[in-house]
């Protein structure tokens, strides 16, 4: 509907410096002349746009103007306290609290009835399975740390298996399908890098601060195939039926095709490194090498050594 596309282009503008016309069609998916009739709708209702032409151009709202909260509806405020209630779950943290109440107070304001403050379709629970109390500690270390600029030495373990210990300049906590990742400055390395937070072995807090510096802007954290590209090779590989739903959440579906025994071809690229033969591993005899040879080879000779640890 145009109004639910109007509000969401004000929270946009609100959130953004400012945004082209181009931007702005592709992000809703309508023309840039839509774009621009919507502007002036925006314009006429009170709201105040001011567009710049040019190469730099875009739309933007006057700095002085601010969004109503009657503008959030029922079930914004339920998504809010649902998504809050997650981080909660994963964060040992006061603020979070104070902030869900906060965002409950607002929305018993609203004077729904109960009928209306139905319970939420969705349920976002950032915290994964098992994890144990140090777990929590050492993501709320690497926050305080941030906040507080202070300098974290820690021993990390590589792709490969390999321990380094590094000092680090704290940035940022990302979460990414359940896992905890961390954008750090390396001082070893002199850049910025991604941490997976669990191959963090120790971790210690220095009395040392940093200053910020002018880190990578991350609005995601999508995968790069750049990272790996060098290093990647086609394989095929053959799944038994039994390993049918491991195979659904571990590969793209444009990889897969189904026999007719009901058996999984995957054919893809992949880096072929310690993860990889450890994931492979971890299908036993519910998947086959079918190409390249050497790899088929490398993991016949590392289902050897499994059997000669039993072989006494």
């Amino acid at each position: 509907m145009k109004i639910d596309r109007l509000l969401a282009m004000t929270v946009l503008l609100l959130n953004r410096k400012r945004i082209s016309a181009k931007e702005m069609s592709e992000y809703f998916e309508v023309s840039t002349k839509t774009v621009y009739r919507d502007m002036e709708t925006l314009n006429q209702s009170g709201i105040p746009i001011v567009t710049h032409k040019g190469i730099m151009g875009g739309f933007e709202i006057m700095e002085s103007y601010t969004m109503n909260r009657q503008l959030l509806t029922l079930d914004d405020l339920t998504a809010l306290v649902s998504a809050v209630k997650g981080m909660n779950s994963a964060l040992d943290d006061r603020k979070l609290g104070d902030l869900l109440e906060k965002v409950k107070a607002i929305l018993g304001k609203t004077g729904a009835t109960n009928s209306e403050a139905k319970k939420p379709a969705i349920m976002f629970d950032f915290n994964p399975w098992g994890q144990s109390a140090s777990a929590r500690d050492k993501i709320n270390a690497l926050r305080q740390a941030s906040k507080t600029y202070m300098c974290v030495k820690m021993n990390y373990l590589d792709r490969e298996g390999a321990e380094s210990e590094r000092i680090i300049e704290p940035v940022k906590l990302i979460m990414k399908a359940n896992l905890w990742y961390l954008q750090a400055y390396c001082q070893a390395s002199k850049d910025f890098r991604i941490f997976r937070v669990s191959r963090i072995q120790q971790l210690q807090l220095l009395a040392e601060p940093f200053i910020p510096r002018e880190a990578p802007v991350l609005e995601r954290y999508d995968w790069n195939p750049e990272w790996f590209k060098e290093a990647q090779q086609e394989l095929i590989l053959l799944f038994q039926p039994k390993a049918r739903y491991r195979v659904d959440e571990t590969f793209p579906a444009g990889w897969m095709t189904e026999l007719a025994d009901g058996r999984v071809q995957v054919k893809g690229n992949f880096t072929v490194d310690e993860w990889f033969y450890g994931m492979l591993l971890s299908y036993g005899e519910e998947v086959k090498v079918e190409q390249p040879n050497e790899v088929a080879e490398e993991m016949v000779r590392r289902a050897q050594k499994i059997m000669e640890q039993y072989s006494k």
